[in-house]
């Protein structure tokens, strides 16, 4: 009986240890995202129609092109800043708390969570995810899905590394 208890409790804390760890590929991820970012390029696929759209609650799709982001992979804070030279947007800049989180389906995910001034999660406490597309040194595609008007595409985001 004894041996049975202790095998019980080695299983129980096996499984434990591999639902928390990431593996390998999310850990090399995560240190491949660490530094600052230029959200190069958006682009859609799966669709033609054209639309706008407000993007993680906080501007327009284009807004977003050219914006730098900052990930310290760390303390998994962050942030990111629009510019203001497209017509209609404003500079903004907003703290981010982000992780790397890995689908049933063993997809890499990169999920984040706006932050107010006092580094509380914004958004009703909710977050945003995208498929983690690729990630190395110098370049990052994040993907996420969208439907309008029964389509169903993707925005594609295209960060490149700063120096």
């Amino acid at each position: 009986m004894k041996l049975f208890k202790y095998s019980f409790i080695l299983f129980i804390l096996a499984g434990l240890f591999t639902a928390c760890a990431s593996s390998k590929q999310s850990r090399a991820m995560k240190n491949s995202i660490n530094g600052n970012w230029i959200l190069q390029t958006i682009n859609t696929e799966g669709t033609s129609v054209k639309f706008t759209a407000k993007v993680f609650n906080e501007a327009d799709l284009n807004c977003f092109i050219g914006s730098n982001w900052s990930f310290n992979a760390n303390n998994s804070l962050g942030s990111y800043t629009l510019i203001t030279s497209t017509p209609g947007c404003d500079g903004t800049q907003r703290a981010i708390r982000w992780t790397l989180v890995e689908a049933a389906d063993n997809t890499i995910q990169f999920q984040f969570k706006r932050l107010d001034e006092k580094r509380k999660p914004m958004d009703d406490n909710n977050g945003f995810r995208c498929g983690l597309t690729m990630a190395d040194a110098n370049t990052m595609q994040l993907k996420s899905a969208f439907t309008i008007e029964g389509n169903v595409g993707s925005i594609i985001y295209n960060f490149v590394k700063t120096k």
